[in-house]
């Protein structure tokens, strides 16, 4: 089991990760934009934190950024969970220190095999 946090504006698609992420027997939080992801991250300390790109306030690239710019998130897992498709924008996520890129629409199942294969690695 996993500590995972989801940081997601769109309360359906948080709600469809929490749901398969607890399934699989995770501990899911939510947290509905970047200010409060990092708010989440910092009480938290996760294993793995999934970031959507475009979020009011502060984007995921923004907050991946912030926590890889910080010796305490050296060891968590992150994965960018977007729309944007373009592999220019792959290229900055992974450059901004994301370990793994899923563009939306996505496949829960295919999701959290990707966890699975973060966490485990």
């Amino acid at each position: 089991m996993a500590a995972i946090l989801v940081v997601e504006d769109d309360p359906d698609v948080a709600g469809l990760i929490q749901m398969k992420l607890s399934l699989s027997g995770h501990d899911v939080a939510v947290a509905v934009d970047g200010e409060f992801g990092l708010q989440a991250a910092a009480e938290r300390l996760p294993d793995l934190i999934i970031l959507d790109w475009m979020m009011p306030r502060k984007n995921g690239l923004e907050v991946c950024l912030e926590l890889r710019a910080t010796e305490r998130y050296a060891h968590t897992k992150i994965l960018m969970l977007t729309a944007r498709a373009e592999e220019t924008d792959r290229q900055r996520a992974m450059d901004a220190g994301a370990d793994d890129y899923v563009t939306k629409p996505f496949s829960p199942r295919a999701l959290a095999a990707r966890v699975a294969s973060l966490i485990a690695a």
